[in-house]
């Protein structure tokens, strides 16, 4: 099995450990979800976005701080394993779930967490759309209207939301690097600013009497900083 399986199974598993009437996200959420913060024109600190991997409330109710740590460790290291491939080729690989029973590619749990991830910053996005060159605007425009589908409100008719559907998981992964190309244009360069065997700065760490990205309530030093 490939080790990265096993730390996706792992993922899995610990999220869905979480109370499932907060509803957490799903492994393919969350991939949709820090693909999202991570193509966003303006960097957003896991201090913004940690909590709304967690569900509705965002208060992920640990049991305990070695489970906190633990799973916060597993959803870090998913952002650090996509953001050193958005660095290393501005090219994504979605995680899409798959019905068990007629085998189909969801591909709207990614979408949901891609658009829950830009409407963190809608400014920063709206900016991006007013600038962008056709190609991305269209991008930027097709990724909105899957998540319309996904909702109910798309204007499309049965047929052509059918044809939509199958060419989606395809279409997905170009759009993303389309909108990555603009959105973050430091990345195109041909020295990546971070080198391979270096970790994906992921933001400034919180401080001791700031509150606690896990969503706990108590300040970091006495939750998940105490270590």
């Amino acid at each position: 099995m490939d080790p990265g399986d096993e730390r996706l199974d792992h993922l899995a598993d610990l999220l869905h450990a979480l109370a499932v009437e907060n509803e957490p996200m799903t492994v393919s959420e969350l991939d949709g979800f820090v693909t999202g913060i991570l193509a966003c024109p303006e960097m957003i600190p896991p201090s913004d976005w940690l909590s709304h991997v967690w569900g509705v409330s965002g208060n992920a109710g640990f049991a305990d701080l070695g489970t906190a740590e633990e799973t916060i460790g597993a959803v870090m290291a998913h952002y650090n394993d996509v953001a050193a491939r958005i660095t290393a080729s501005l090219w994504v690989e979605p995680i899409y779930e798959v019905d068990i029973n007629s085998d189909e590619t969801l591909w709207e749990p990614w979408v949901d967490g891609f658009t829950r991830a830009m409407a963190l910053r809608p400014d920063a996005w709206n900016a991006l759309l007013d600038r962008a060159d056709d190609e991305t605007r269209s991008a930027m425009i097709f990724i909105m209207a899957l998540q319309d589908i996904y909702t109910g409100d798309s204007k499309f008719t049965e047929e052509e939301v059918d044809q939509i559907d199958l060419e989606a998981p395809d279409l997905i992964p170009n759009c993303v690097a389309t909108i990555l190309h603009q959105s973050r244009p430091e990345l195109s360069r041909p020295v990546p600013a971070n080198l391979p065997d270096q970790p994906f700065k992921a933001g400034p760490k919180p401080g001791r009497n700031d509150a606690c990205p896990c969503g706990s309530g108590r300040k970091y030093k006495q939750c998940c900083g105490r270590n």
